[in-house]
């Protein structure tokens, strides 16, 4: 039985009509769709739309036709109206760090609360030492490798505590230890969490999984049946010699 989050709120992420292009390109058309469940995978050949779906989600698109939602507030409307609604994870830590040590960057994610800077520092160090962790918070963000700043993005979305997570392809830069911690938090967070990943292990226990293809919906269902949808599919293209990598 598929997790959703409370019905009497809100849909969580609902999109209606979307209608995205990048320049000629048409990336999705009258693509509707509604997230309810707590764990949703997201699988599809490079290209399919995954990251642009998730820029959509989080405002960094606007769609040329159609509308896209998040906790009953539309992406284009204010900032101050979203906060707290949603957060992304990228797949380059370095896209999204911009404080050189680990405190620093952690306590950006607790701005929102109105607190002083050196607050928020002390809140920063104190998660971080609750993980083991608190000898990290003077490290300058570069003596840091891709996997430990992928996991300092993570604690940073969850001391900011947004309604929905977004993580693209999470997994791609983390050693085996790694992932399985991640794997770990995922399943044990309160909040929704949609996962963009190659890696189809990691979502073939979710409740949900959609597979994307050329930014149409493809399957959508339970993780194990899509994984393997889409796996069969794959297979079966590998032994045609056309096949296109794009």
């Amino acid at each position: 039985m598929p997790r959703v989050l409370n019905p009497s709120n809100p849909t969580p992420i609902q999109m209606d009509h979307v209608r995205l292009l990048r320049g000629t390109t048409t990336v999705f058309d009258d693509l509707t769709l509604r997230l309810n469940e707590l764990r949703i995978g997201l699988i599809g050949d490079n290209g399919a739309g995954k990251s642009s779906l998730f820029r959509l989600i989080c405002g960094l698109d606007k769609p040329q036709s159609g509308s896209v939602s998040i906790w009953g507030h539309d992406t284009q409307s204010k900032p101050t109206e979203r906060v707290g609604l949603v957060g992304m994870m990228f797949q380059n830590p370095d896209d999204q760090i911009i404080f050189p040590t680990v405190e620093e960057e952690l306590a950006l994610s607790l701005s929102p609360n109105g607190l002083s800077r050196k607050v928020n520092c002390k809140q920063a160090r104190e998660a971080l030492t609750a993980r083991g962790l608190g000898h990290w918070a003077e490290r300058a963000i570069g003596s840091l490798s891709q996997g430990q700043r992928q996991h300092v993005c993570w604690l940073a979305l969850m001391m900011a505590s947004p309604k929905s997570v977004l993580l693209d392809e999470p997994f791609s830069s983390l050693d085996l230890p790694g992932r399985s911690m991640l794997d770990r938090e995922i399943l044990k967070t309160g909040q929704q969490v949609i996962v963009s990943t190659h890696l189809l292990d990691h979502v073939r226990g979710f409740e949900r999984v959609i597979w994307l293809d050329k930014g149409q919906v493809r399957a959508d269902g339970d993780g194990a049946s899509v994984c393997s949808a889409y796996e069969a599919d794959v297979a079966a293209r590998c032994q045609s010699p056309r096949l296109k990598i794009d």
